[in-house]
Parts: C-alpha cells; sequence; structure tokens
C-alpha cells in the first residue's frame, strides 16, 4: 500500500508553493519525518518530512514546478513492496512513450489521475486529459504533455501564425559583446527573490518613502555589555548582543511616538497598541524578516533569546510562516556586514524600519574637547503619507539618547 505526500498547510495567504529539490529519488529508502522534498513560498523555504517509512515510489513534481497545497507531490511504498516497483518502472515508461509517438486522439490515460500542474492548465485549455498520453509515471499526463499538445492544437490549423507565435516569450538579452557570452551564467531567480523583488519595489512605488540620520555614541552600551556579558550569559544562556539594547530602545520610541508603529490601510490609519518588531536576517538563500512578537512587553534578556533562536532557525532554513508575520516595525543591521550608512527600504505595510550602522572610531567635540568615540549612524526610513518629519527626528532622538544613557531601558524612563 502506497502514503501519498502532499504539499502541506502553507500559512495564511499562501497558497501555491516551488518545488526546490528532491533530497531522494525514486527508489530510495526513507525513514518516517525525513526530509524528503524542499518547497519555496513567497516567504520561506520548507522542508516537507516523509509521512512514513518505506521506498520513494513516485515523483510527481518536479523542481521548478509550482504546486498547490494539497497537491500531490509524490508516494511511499511500503518497504516490503520496494523489489517489485523497479522492475515495473521500465514497463511503465515504455507504455507511455509508444502513445507519445501515436496520433493524440488514440492516446488513453494510465491510472495516475493527471499532476496538479496539468489539471490546472487542462481546466484552463478545456482540454479532455483523456485524448493527451501521459509521460508521466503509469501514464500520468503532466503540465508538459498538456503543453505540448497545446502546442499541436495552436500549430495545426496553419502554418502562418507560428512567427506571431514566436513573438510571445520576450526575447533573453544579448551580452554586449558576443565574445562574453560564455562568461555569463543564467540563474532562475527563486521564489523568494522573486518576492523580495517585487515587495521592494512595491514599497518604493507605494510609500512616499523619507529618510532621516542621527548618530549614536556607543560607548556607554559597549561599557556596560563588557562589564556584564560574561554574567548575563552565565545566567541567560545566551550572549548579550547589542540587538537587544536597540530593540529595547525602539519600542521605547514607539510607545511615544506611535504613528511609526500604524499602518495605512485604503482610507484609514490602523494604529498599533503592541510591538512586533522584525528582524531583518541575511541568508544564502535572501533577506528574510522574522518578527519578535510583543517585544514591548519583554526584557532585554527575553528580546535576546527570541533573537537568537530566530535567527539560528533562519540560518537552518527551519522559519514557520508564524515566524514572518505581523512585524509592526523592522529593524536592518548592515554594520555586521560593514555598512557605514545606508538609506533602508520599508518593509511595506509597515511605516518606519531602522538601519543600524557600522560601529567607528570618530573624534567628536564633548564638553568642549575633541575625543576619539565609538559612533555609529542611524538611519529612519519612514512613511511621509503617515509619519511627519517633526515625529520621525524625534523618534530617532529617543533611540539615540536610550542608548546614550542604557540605564534609562532598565528604569523604563
Amino acid at each position: 500500500m502506497s502514503t501519498e505526500i502532499r504539499v502541506p498547510t502553507l500559512g495564511e495567504s499562501v497558497t501555491e508553493a516551488t518545488i526546490g529539490q528532491w533530497f531522494k529519488q525514486v527508489g530510495d529508502s526513507v525513514a518516517a519525518d525525513e526530509p524528503i522534498v524542499e518547497l519555496e513560498t513567497d516567504k520561506v523555504t520548507i522542508e516537507v518530512p516523509a509521512p512514513a517509512a518505506g521506498v520513494l515510489e513516485a515523483i510527481m513534481a518536479k523542481p521548478g514546478e509550482t504546486v498547490d497545497v494539497g497537491a500531490l507531490l509524490g508516494a511511499i511504498a511500503a518497504a516490503g513492496a520496494a523489489a517489485a516497483k523497479p522492475v515495473e518502472a521500465p514497463k511503465a515508461a515504455a507504455a507511455a512513450a509508444a502513445p507519445v509517438a501515436a496520433a493524440p486522439a488514440a492516446a488513453t490515460t494510465g491510472t495516475m489521475p493527471p499532476a496538479p500542474s496539468a489539471a490546472k492548465l487542462l481546466a484552463e485549455t478545456n482540454l479532455d486529459a483523456a485524448a493527451i498520453a501521459g509521460s508521466g509515471k503509469r501514464g500520468q499526463v503532466l503540465k508538459e504533455d498538456v503543453q505540448a499538445a497545446v502546442s499541436r492544437a495552436a500549430a495545426a490549423p496553419s502554418a502562418a501564425p507560428a512567427p506571431v507565435a514566436a513573438k510571445a516569450p520576450a526575447a533573453p538579452r544579448a551580452p554586449s559583446n558576443a565574445a562574453d557570452a560564455e562568461g555569463e551564467e543564467r540563474v532562475k531567480m527563486t521564489r523568494l527573490r522573486q518576492t523580495i523583488a517585487r515587495r521592494l519595489k512595491d514599497a518604493q512605488n507605494t510609500a512616499a518613502m523619507l529618510t532621516t540620520f542621527n548618530e549614536v555614541d556607543m560607548k556607554p552600551v559597549m561599557d556596560l555589555r563588557a562589564s556584564y556579558k560574561d554574567l548575563f550569559e552565565k545566567k541567560h544562556g545566551v550572549k548579550l548582543g547589542f540587538m537587544g539594547f536597540f530593540t529595547k530602545a525602539v519600542v521605547h520610541a514607539l510607545k511615544e511616538i506611535p504613528s511609526i508603529n500604524a499602518e495605512i490601510d485604503g482610507d484609514e490609519l490602523i494604529y498599533k497598541s503592541y510591538a512586533h518588531i522584525g528582524v531583518a536576517v541575511g541568508t544564502d538563500k535572501g533577506l528574510v524578516v522574522p518578527v519578535v512578537r510583543n517585544a514591548d512587553q519583554m526584557s532585554i534578556a527575553e528580546i535576546e533569546k527570541s533573537i537568537n533562536g530566530l535567527g539560528k532557525k533562519a540560518r537552518d532554513g527551519q522559519l514557520s510562516m508564524a515566524d514572518m508575520q505581523g512585524g509592526t516595525f523592522t529593524i536592518s543591521n548592515g554594520g555586521v556586514y560593514g555598512s557605514l550608512m545606508s538609506t533602508p527600504i520599508l518593509n511595506a505595510p509597515q511605516s518606519g524600519i531602522l538601519g543600524m550602522h557600522k560601529i567607528q572610531e570618530r573624534p567628536v567635540a564633548i564638553g568642549g574637547q575633541v575625543v576619539i568615540r565609538p559612533m555609529m549612524y542611524l538611519a529612519l526610513s519612514y512613511d511621509h503619507r503617515i509619519v511627519d518629519g517633526k515625529e520621525a527626528v524625534t523618534f530617532l532622538v529617543r533611540v539615540k539618547e536610550s542608548l546614550e544613557a542604557p540605564e534609562r531601558l532598565v528604569l523604563d524612563l
């Protein structure tokens, strides 16, 4: 008896995913709950575990194919049935190959229903699956089979329309110099990268985005951290970094300037009494923004624990949809990569994002004397449609004041 592998529920508002890669091939043994296939959604990459132990019997969706929630991805046969399957597979392939060469009208479907993507295309083109030869396992009709049938139907009435049809797909950009072609590589954008590109451009097109700057003397925070980092780690089991101080400073400032914690919905403003702080994390697959929920109710230790856990999940590709949703404000730390100054782009529909940068020793005037201090530039990008310039500047000044006198964060001042 076979066990089906299906696309799991992916989270709120996410209805489809793209097959990233299969970790197993047909005929490979799998253990229960072992990651078997990777799915890429608009927000995260998730691994689908094997629902049962056995042998991977069939793969219904290929890498790069888009599948809906609940779609059939493959099947796992019981371990005892493994020996018979490899022998049957060539027969099924041969049986499927013969009808392909024959006229489409003579084709017959196999024992498998059409693949989900093929079924969707069949419905859109009003074609009958019974008239299409399936090239998949056990004669299953795949998306490519339907596309081939559509192409044959389009070419059948006349050969004249062919040149017109050839104009439909946009021609890929040619190298500026033909000799450079061998030095170029084309890689299809992942779904996550496409989503990042779309969301950032939408934010620029929608919001009236403006950035204000300030700088903060990091010596007080660095001194406090140096004094207590060992004791902090021993008690809380996590290192004391700068993100805990910055997050705490931000939630204090958001209480005073609530418009930066609000968003625009149509012709209404939504003000929020909670602060869910998104923390931008760079991964090898792109930028993700997991959310520290109710950060305004947390201590610095609790914030550090939450950020540490989310960062590890992001790097391991284990973030869930729940980890990514509901943020009201974002903090981006480009300083870890050496950035001295930047203008971060809003994470829509949020109205503000704080950019942290590299700590650099610089000469500054303090009390009429020039001294060397570890300074950091801060950048606040905000939506001018909802946040006035005075509010943005005040917010950034409050963050600066909290960091230059970190006891304010402890005393809630």
